[in-house]
């Protein structure tokens, strides 16, 4: 991630329309009228339970959208298919007596930020978690398995006592300074902590709710590394809660990169995945009884993205709501409910034609599917993470109301239905693969037309060229294509114009992520198939 990257506070993560007050005043009141609603049919609302046809076109998106967290694999690397990648990172962690090799490098950088990675595993592992039977449809559940471990191995090695997490390999200021291979770098890799006298709760949260949520993958698969990510999510969440304080203050370097403006959501985000882990009650208390009015204080609802977990916190306690909880207390489902109310006006302010509807939007139309509407679009930099955000959200919450058997979404005096939800996430997909004004799709290889000049070292640069630190620029500056495809990544996106510069040297634009990739990933598994059925985590 280049530190010109401007904005990473949560700002950024905003939503750019106003809710109306009086669906802040009515919000208490107006419970009891969507339980009325959920009993009303439409005409969409009569679709079977059971999983739809596979959709081709999905699923070869996924299985080339899966490519790019292979490519971005720091360490020994085990049955490696992607011919121009080979072995890095080997001694990270090594002044600390850690291994640190493993782990994903987070975009066309070699860092290994902590932060990013950690909501790259949680949102892989609730993609597989949703959606893991289409995943295997198309062979590429244990694929995603794999990628998952890879992650979950590093954290675990993060993670070497109960108060203690390192939430950085590698430097990037020195880092910034090379443009080179991973395989042949040789710049000082320090690693970086959080603990009790330099607190980082939101870091540690996010990876509390990573290895909570990847402990339910494992669980019957392999039940011993499950409960080792239990133990450690538990370890961690405790330690985030306890010493309350912003990694960014702690260690002020990373607000040029993966800056954080508070850790709330994500102790709310890391105790929702960590009831779902064990279904203990007192997580579920934690984020509705004795923490549920945050949510309420904060005003409008937010977009989902790696620096803000509120929307998503939302929709998955919307689960607990839609399917039941054991033993819960009137005041723990009156929380639950509140919680589902304001997914609902996430979910409101995602369909075009909501009278709540953002216009946070390009104006280019996407007609695939009934409704024509543009691109989400909230910020020129690493624009996608937003609209493939909310098209993820749409869409798993579209399947709980199928699932549910749950009719309508009450938005303001009008009425939708599972599917307005689901062509929504339709659209911003479809407009990713290629139906958009530039006619490009933002998924490298995917169709004939993508971008070529991917912001990325690795790519970018032969694999029998002998160049060091600095001289590696000559391929950041070459007019060339890459050498190397970078499959399966999605780039930033394009402007609010719709226009895409592509140049190597338009990281705002042209620099992928992980963690867009991971969202995309589970956006493109939930639409493989033409309708979901939602199973139980456990």
């Amino acid at each position: 991630m280049e530190a010109d990257k401007k904005p990473k506070s949560k700002s950024w993560c905003l939503w750019f329309f106003v809710l109306v007050l009086a669906a802040v005043v009515v919000t208490a009141a107006s419970i009891t009228l969507w339980k009325d609603l959920d009993r009303l049919k439409s005409k969409n609302s009569h679709a079977s339970v059971h999983p739809g046809t596979i959709v081709a076109r999905y699923g070869d998106a996924l299985s080339i959208a899966m490519q790019f967290l292979d490519i971005q694999k720091s360490g020994k690397l085990v049955n490696n298919k992607i011919a121009w990648r080979g072995d890095s990172g080997l001694q990270d962690g090594e002044e600390e007596n850690l291994d640190l090799s493993k782990g994903v490098y987070d975009a066309g950088d070699l860092v290994k930020f902590g932060f990013p990675m950690a909501f790259t595993a949680t949102v892989l592992s609730w993609a597989i978690l949703e959606y893991g039977d289409q995943m295997k449809a198309v062979k590429e559940l244990q694929h995603a398995r794999d990628s998952l471990k890879w992650i979950t191995d590093y954290l675990i090695n993060a993670h070497p006592s109960d108060n203690v997490l390192y939430i950085q390999a590698g430097d990037p200021e020195l880092d910034h300074k090379c443009w080179e291979r991973p395989e042949v770098m040789t710049e000082k890799r320090p690693s970086t902590q959080v603990n009790i006298s330099y607190p980082g709760s939101e870091v540690a949260a996010e990876t509390a709710a990573a290895m909570a949520s990847a402990s339910l993958v494992f669980k019957k698969v392999n039940s011993t590394y499950s409960k080792n990510l239990l133990r450690h999510a538990q370890e961690l969440f405790r330690f985030a809660d306890t010493y309350r304080g912003s990694y960014s203050v702690s260690i002020p370097q990373v607000q040029k990169y993966y800056n954080s403006s508070g850790y709330e959501d994500e102790l709310l985000w890391a105790a929702s995945w960590l009831y779902h882990a064990t279904e203990d009650q007192l997580y579920l208390r934690y984020v509705t009884v004795e923490n549920g009015d945050a949510f309420a204080n904060w005003g409008s609802p937010t977009w989902f993205c790696w620096d803000n977990k509120l929307a998503g916190t939302q929709v998955l306690l919307s689960r607990v709501n839609f399917f039941g909880g054991k033993d819960m207390s009137s005041a723990e489902n009156i929380g639950l409910q509140m919680y589902r109310k304001t997914a609902e006006s996430v979910m409101c302010g995602l369909l075009p034609d909501s009278p709540t509807a953002t216009s946070s939007r390009t104006d280019g139309n996407i007609t695939t599917v009934e409704i024509a509407c543009g691109l989400i679009w909230v910020s020129e930099w690493n624009a996608l993470q937003y609209p493939m955000a909310s098209a993820f959200l749409a869409l798993v919450y579209s399947d709980y109301m199928l699932s549910s058997q749950t009719s309508t979404l009450y938005c303001t005096g009008k009425l939708y239905n599972r599917m307005d939800l689901r062509n929504f996430a339709i659209l911003q997909a479809e407009y990713v693969l290629g139906n958009n004004p530039m006619k490009l799709s933002y998924l490298v290889g995917y169709g004939s037309s993508y971008p070529r000049f991917v912001h990325h070292r690795g790519a970018s640069i032969p694999v029998t060229a002998n160049t060091g630190c600095e001289d590696g620029f000559k391929w950041l500056d070459s007019t060339d294509p890459n050498p190397n495809v970078a499959v399966g990544a999605l780039v930033g996106g394009p402007f609010v114009n719709e226009m895409y510069i592509d140049s190597r040297n338009n990281s705002m634009q042209g620099e992928p992520t992980t963690y867009n990739s991971a969202i995309f990933i589970g956006l493109l598994s939930g639409l493989v198939r033409t309708s979901s059925v939602v199973r139980n985590f456990t």
